[in-house]
């Protein structure tokens, strides 16, 4: 019995030790290089998802706000925020990752809080006004089979 608690002793005492970890202590400016641009890289990311909001704050080559979200049971609905600094006309799409779901543009939120909606997978509507907008996806209320999975957002506005 006695030599069964000193092992059981000795597992526990080295199994709570920390793991030490090694920094070099001598970089190459090259190194420094490659870490800097690495940064840059990260900060010009695609939009994503965090939490239940997508923030759209990099637009793509083709003056695409373009985004992966994931509805689930947790996050039922998802609320893209983007800035509006000109005036024209607002095309958004959804697609679901199966081709097919009930998912939609359960609303938009202008920046004087008043709303429109609700829209289908493809949104086209005027903006009015300059500031922050709020899009909130979610699946129709209307019908069955609520969709749970990925899909993209896309948004362009077009000046008039």
């Amino acid at each position: 019995m006695k030599n069964i608690s000193i092992l059981l002793l000795s597992i526990l005492f080295f199994s709570c030790q920390q793991k030490e970890t090694k920094i070099d202590s001598v970089q190459t400016s090259d190194s420094i290089a490659a870490k800097d641009t690495v940064v840059v890289k990260q900060n010009k990311e695609d939009n994503k998802q965090i939490g239940d909001t997508i923030f759209m704050n990099f637009k793509n080559e083709k003056d695409l706000y373009i985004a992966e979200g994931t509805l689930d049971s947790i996050h039922s609905r998802i609320y893209v925020k983007f800035k509006n600094e000109d005036l024209g006309e607002l095309n958004g799409k959804i697609i679901p990752a199966g081709g097919k779901g009930n998912i939609r543009f359960n609303q938009i939120i202008s920046p004087d809080k008043s709303s429109d909606g609700p829209f289908g997978m493809d949104l086209n509507t005027n903006l009015e006004q300059k500031g922050n907008y709020i899009l909130v996806i979610g699946h129709s209320q209307m019908a069955d089979n609520p969709f749970y999975g990925k899909f993209t957002v896309q948004l362009e506005n077009k000046k008039k």
